[in-house]
């Protein structure tokens, strides 16, 4: 396996641009009632030194907050802002992240927040500018929210991987996670020292001990998140849980990932992963090298699909997908 990932990639120019566009609602801090804020589905829900964790902190030295809610931009240029819900356990929470390029709400990246007084992470993933953290309560209706909190930042990162280096809401892990010293193990079997060689690995290993939870699918809520240590201890999940596993595995040993979000050709919204590389810079749609030529990875396809030559043609071709969100 590991000659397999020791080829360089010179020839490889895929780097990835992660512009996206959408525009902070106008407006201070008051609510706007009545505003409709559409739940994204569950994807494909139908179908820094070895070891080491990042820990996102917050350190309280800026924060905007009110009696419903705080939001604490203090390690902004470390990729990340962490919100608290201060206001009732039973309240539906959403939060809009808008980044320097927006152009419309649709493009916002969006995320239900947890009630329960905790923080959540959430990334910066649209690289250094303006952002605006909108947090809104449910109001009733199935899709109206208010806007309660809001807080407008200019991030500039510590470097392009600070966001994609760390722990967030959708690649959740801490020092006690069982994902790694299994990382670790996996990646000292292999004898992989380059990041190539580490991703070989770490993804071998994931399409040949997961399986498809088909199950799980049928019912999955669109505020759901991965768990990647119940994951890799069932052995199964579906696209957001081989993504997320994948992303947690190899961000814990040091490999910048993207955690990346979008739709595929059939129509399927999924979730994939793309990775940096010493040689290639971000390689974009993740990649393989099958001994021959290097091929676009999909660890979900390629797991379910069991590696079938339909499936991998499928795979192969980054036509077929299409990016929106990373993180």
């Amino acid at each position: 396996m590991k000659k397999r990932w020791i080829s360089a990639l010179l020839a490889l120019t895929l780097l990835l641009g992660i512009a996206c566009g959408c525009a902070a609602p106008a407006g201070g801090e008051e609510a706007e009632l009545g505003v409709v804020l559409e739940d994204m589905g569950v994807p494909l829900a139908g179908l820094p030194p070895v070891g080491i964790v990042l820990n996102p902190s917050a350190s309280g030295t800026a924060v905007q907050k009110n009696d419903y809610a705080e939001i604490d931009y203090s390690n902004a240029k470390d990729g990340y802002v962490m919100v608290k819900w201060k206001g009732s356990s039973s309240t539906k929470v959403k939060v809009l992240v808008w980044g320097p390029d927006c152009t419309s709400q649709s493009d916002a990246y969006h995320y239900f927040l947890r009630t329960d007084g905790d923080y959540d992470v959430l990334p910066l993933s649209d690289g250094n500018g303006k952002y605006k953290v909108t947090v809104w309560k449910h109001v009733g209706e199935p899709s109206k929210y208010s806007q309660v909190l809001s807080a407008s930042l200019e991030v500039t990162l510590t470097d392009q991987f600070a966001p994609f280096l760390r722990p967030n809401q959708y690649v959740n892990y801490s020092e006690d996670s069982a994902i790694i010293p299994k990382a670790q193990e996996i990646i000292e079997n292999a004898g992989a020292e380059d990041n190539l060689s580490k991703v070989g690995a770490i993804y071998e290993w994931v399409v040949t001990n997961l399986t498809y939870d088909h199950e799980k699918a049928k019912n999955v809520k669109t505020d759901y998140l991965p768990d990647v240590d119940k994951v890799m201890e069932e052995k199964k999940g579906i696209c957001w849980d081989y993504a997320s596993l994948m992303a947690a595995m190899l961000r814990s040993q040091g490999v910048p990932v993207k955690l990346v979000v979008g739709y595929t050709s059939r129509g399927e919204y999924h979730a994939w992963i793309n990775v940096w590389s010493e040689e290639g810079g971000w390689v974009e749609g993740m990649i393989y090298f099958d001994g021959k030529v290097w091929k676009l990875m999909d660890p979900t396809f390629a797991s379910s699909g069991k590696q079938t030559n339909s499936i991998m043609k499928f795979i192969n071709d980054s036509n077929n997908y299409k990016e929106k969100y990373f993180y």
